[in-house]
């Protein structure tokens, strides 16, 4: 892995950038081996599946705006208690409605740097970890953070998402 910021792609890169405007040293590194789902990102990384942070898109159904669930890797999201937060039911986003929405294709959606804001909730059980590894733009670029700066990093409000 080279140190040179140049050497991340584009999508990478903005997510660097997101990370330093927000005042925190957190390092995106690109790997050789996909990171695209939470099982491949762990294999990868040499974590566990519970420390990888997944990002999902759903839609708002009356009012069509994103919600992001962050996700710990080994939890399935219950829609109807993302719905009771939202305060309307929701449905898994199409990826035409994730890129417009976040600016980032499924498989490399980061927890931070969107095209807009987005209304965050946050896995609880992610905190129960002291690292996480998060997306970082693209299917194999990811940066690893301390657990306790996660919902300060996203804006994003800490619920149990099972």
């Amino acid at each position: 892995m080279s140190n040179q910021q140049s050497a991340l792609s584009r999508a990478a890169q903005s997510v660097q950038d997101a990370l330093h405007a927000r005042g925190v040293e957190l390092k995106v590194v690109e790997l050789s081996s996909s990171t695209r789902t939470a099982d491949d990102a762990a294999r990868t990384i040499g974590c566990e599946v519970a420390q990888i942070v997944k990002s999902l898109v759903f839609r708002a159904k009356q009012t069509g705006k994103p919600i992001l669930v962050l996700a710990s890797g080994v939890n399935r999201v219950n829609e109807k208690v993302i719905a009771k937060h939202v305060g309307e039911k929701i449905s898994k986003a199409d990826a035409a409605f994730v890129r417009a929405e976040t600016g980032f294709a499924i498989g490399g959606i980061p927890p931070v740097g969107h095209a807009k804001s987005i209304e965050t909730y946050i896995d609880q059980d992610l905190l129960t970890h002291a690292e996480l590894w998060a997306a970082a733009g693209t299917p194999n670029a990811v940066f690893g953070l301390d657990s306790a700066i996660l919902e300060e990093l996203t804006g994003g409000r800490v619920i149990s998402i099972k």
